[in-house]
């Protein structure tokens, strides 16, 4: 965090981070309170993550996520930040047809949501010339390589990448392959520590780990898991720090407890009508005039 909190953060700034050695914090977010509680915390980078599918949608996986969905997120997150700098994902399929459509499809973040850049999957050939049009078409790309969650059917399940000599080195190419292209920074996602350092020490652009060891210039978490706001097992490498599931769900049971005996609403959190006024008699009993 910079040691002015309201000077924005930019994608210059996350270099000049890593050559400071400045640790780069960076967390999901996708709706305008989350949004607000991360900035506040001072947190560097927000994605607008396609996470968003299974965590906030109900998805089994990232796959089904749409344009519509991830500019409908981003909109909403973006509303919230004045300082930390909004990165958004490019959804399955947004990007697979032609380097036309997925221009346009990533400048939808940028003219509609505000964000300040896109973070596209893989490193093809094909995937490397659209990093390439994109930075062309004055659109910021963040890298992603290792796990990459929207080639689940073809992986059949998620685990760690790079753990083989031959892996590592198609990944560690990757990474560099996609700093060549133009990406201002490359997450890492679950991959073997080592291989996590020797990759940040081979970029000049930042990279962003998860699951990727101690030694990226920076680290990403979902918003959900790390603050224990779910209910599906968590990988090895989050780390918790509240139990919002707990709270949450302990609030609403003493709710419907409440409710179901009647202890709420009670006096306190109703509204009343307004008293009536005094009323006086002009002469004796038998008078009915009123003074208001």
């Amino acid at each position: 965090m910079s040691d002015n909190a309201t000077t924005r953060v930019t994608i210059p700034s996350l270099r000049a981070m890593k050559a400071a050695g400045t640790r780069i914090v960076a967390l999901t977010a996708y709706d305008y309170p989350q949004a607000a509680l991360v900035e506040r915390a001072g947190v560097d980078l927000i994605l607008v993550g396609d996470s968003l599918g299974m965590v906030v949608l109900g998805y089994p996986n990232t796959i089904p996520v749409t344009m519509d969905e991830m500019v409908h997120h981003a909109k909403a997150v973006t509303r919230a930040c004045r300082r930390s700098l909004v990165i958004a994902d490019m959804p399955y399929f947004s990007f697979h047809l032609s380097e036309g459509e997925t221009i346009r499809n990533a400048s939808r973040f940028l003219k509609e949501a505000g964000a300040a850049g896109v973070k596209i999957e893989g490193a093809t050939p094909a995937r490397l010339r659209l990093v390439r049009a994109l930075v062309e078409a004055e659109i910021p790309v963040m890298g992603h390589v290792g796990l990459t969650p929207q080639s689940i059917h073809r992986f059949g399940q998620y685990k760690v990448k790079g753990k083989e000599t031959g892996e590592a080195a198609r990944i560690r190419r990757e990474a560099s392959a996609l700093a060549k292209a133009g990406a201002f920074a490359v997450v890492l996602e679950c991959v073997p520590a080592e291989l996590g350092r020797r990759i940040t020490r081979d970029l000049s652009v930042p990279t962003i780990g998860i699951g990727a060891g101690p030694d990226c210039d920076g680290q990403i978490l979902v918003f959900h898991d790390l603050l224990g706001f779910g209910t599906e097992p968590l990988p090895k490498y989050v780390r918790t720090y509240a139990n919002l599931a707990g709270v949450i769900g302990g609030a609403v049971r003493r709710y419907a407890e409440d409710v179901r005996r009647g202890a709420y609403p009670d006096d306190a959190h109703s509204y009343h009508a307004a008293a009536r006024p005094a009323r006086t008699t002009g002469r004796g009993a038998a008078g009915r005039g009123k003074v208001s």
